[in-house]
């Protein structure tokens, strides 16, 4: 029986259930664990205000070293770029939409006027500002459902959310528009599934379900994040896409309101993949990044 760690919101159990359903076709067994979160029990910070790198994974990481879960399931975004000890990340479900959307409310009119969206992404707030710098952009914090409910009792125009949340537990309205010029979080839309290093033979299971093109891009992404010494919660994008043999990079570190940006968009071979992520970092903070990271660590 393999014991699935899991958060208890309506995503994350999607996601549980995904990673579940793919073991039990190759003939496991397996239950899901509930686990809170920090970042699910306070909603009213802004994940950047709480001070703890790996808000949503935390409690995870305990229960797998305290043998009460196998494996813990995870968005892989959320999770840091450096584990405890002793834990791995040892397999990746194939990468669903990597898209930010933002979703308008009934009260939405126009984007060229004076208006306020919800957030509670310094990404995409840095970003949207970049964008539209005479707009508002304020905390939205819960659970897609919450936040969802909360756009529509509020007096903003829209929200932004990652699209593959909204679409795997079908919240996804027609009333949206997919904001391809927003740079997404490292490793956004992937499912991520860690264990214990030490534990073989459920990585022998894991590899059945593991995505190789999704882990090489994710490797990158994960890689330019760790190299600017950024956190889940900074200002920080970076998507890595293969077409062939060629990986199409884009990345991006913002200052918080947006009026700083140093950006990398690249193609390699895929032969030149591996370092990759660190080599394109270091570009960045080459160019300024190296300053503009000084300026934003303490306040994060």
């Amino acid at each position: 029986m393999i014991r699935i760690g899991t958060r208890r919101s309506t995503l994350a159990l999607w996601q549980a259930n995904e990673v579940k359903n793919k073991l039990e076709t190759f003939g496991h067994s397996c239950k899901l664990i509930h686990i809170e979160s920090s970042g699910d029990q306070d909603l009213t910070q802004p994940l950047y205000a709480m001070g703890i790198q790996g808000i949503f994974t935390k409690n995870l990481d305990t229960a797998l070293l305290n043998n009460s879960v196998d494996i813990a399931v995870h968005s892989l975004k959320d999770v840091p770029t450096k584990l405890p000890k002793g834990i791995k990340i040892n397999a990746l479900l194939p990468r669903g939409n990597a898209n930010d959307v933002v979703v308008y409310s009934p009260k939405f009119k126009s984007w060229e006027t004076q208006t306020t969206i919800g957030s509670g992404s310094l990404r995409r707030k840095a970003q949207w500002l970049r964008k539209y710098p005479h707009h508002k952009v304020e905390n939205l914090r819960g659970n897609l459902p919450k936040r969802m409910e909360k756009l529509k009792t509020s007096d903003w125009s829209g929200a932004i959310f990652a699209q593959a949340g909204l679409e795997r537990i079908d919240l996804l309205t027609k009333n949206y528009e997919i904001l391809n010029w927003m740079i997404p979080a490292p490793a956004q839309g992937i499912i991520g599934i860690t264990t214990l290093e030490n534990n073989s033979s459920l990585k022998k299971s894991l590899q059945k379900i593991n995505c190789k093109e999704t882990a090489s891009c994710a490797q990158i992404e994960r890689s330019f994040l760790s190299t600017l010494e950024g956190g889940c919660t900074a200002p920080i994008g970076a998507i890595a896409k293969i077409w062939g043999e060629i990986i199409h990079f884009k990345g991006g570190l913002f200052s918080l309101d947006g009026k700083i940006a140093f950006t990398i968009e690249e193609e390699i071979n895929i032969k030149e993949a591996k370092g990759y992520g660190e080599k394109a970092a270091m570009k960045i903070l080459k160019e300024g990044g190296k300053e503009l990271m000084k300026q934003i660590k303490p306040k994060l």
